[in-house]
């Protein structure tokens, strides 16, 4: 938590309590399906939780925003951006069932009521929202063409309604065909920790 707080330092008692239980669930629900590396999850709260959470710090969603988390896998970032926003309403989706069900089954447990899950593909989602995050689900061209429909154009943020996606390493060649329409964040600029050297979010108007 303290991975947390050095970043979020105003979490209400709430807030704080559902992060705290993101680590016990994570570590019994992974050990039964694999939604996180076995590896990485001594990491969670550095590379799941904050990684997630680092698109609050390029934009603060306001309240009643509606958010698509597209390929959610465990929960990734629709979880810790529902904790942290309590006023904005979430959609997670993943195609993969099982994955689904620890998503379901971690909101529950934790009283996260701002989210609904959905086991449905991309390509088949028809609901509405101001913004789609994911954490690495594709290739920015291919994710935004599966997308760009469920994005509700204009918007009131500073930044445009449209794609949030956090990726990482060299991304010159997979944005080359997305031309000027891209705005990408370095998040080593908002993060101290060697793991954010590499990882960027990129954003993309709908």
């Amino acid at each position: 938590m303290q991975t947390i707080t050095k970043y979020f330092a105003h979490l209400t008692i709430r807030q704080a309590r559902q992060f705290n239980q993101l680590g016990p669930l994570y570590h019994f629900w992974n050990e039964r399906i694999n939604v996180i590396s076995r590896k990485d999850i001594i990491n969670l709260y550095l590379h799941h939780v904050l990684h997630s959470l680092s698109i609050a710090r390029i934009v603060q969603f306001e309240p009643g925003t509606a958010i698509i988390d597209a390929g959610t896998g465990g929960g990734f970032p629709g979880i810790p951006l529902a904790i942290l926003f309590p006023e904005v309403r979430f959609t997670l989706v993943d195609s993969v069932a099982k994955k689904i069900r620890v998503v379901e089954t971690i909101t529950g447990e934790i009283g996260l009521d701002n989210c609904s899950i959905r086991n449905v593909r991309l390509e088949e989602l028809s609901d509405k929202a101001d913004f789609v995050v994911c954490r690495a689900v594709a290739e920015i061209p291919k994710l935004y063409c599966w997308v760009k429909k469920n994005i509700i154009p204009g918007g009131s943020h500073g930044l445009k309604n449209g794609l949030l996606a956090l990726k990482g390493g060299d991304l010159d060649t997979e944005l080359k065909s997305m031309g000027n329409n891209v705005q990408i964040f370095n998040l080593k600029d908002f993060f101290q920790e060697d793991f954010f050297e590499t990882k960027k979010l990129v954003h993309v108007p709908g």
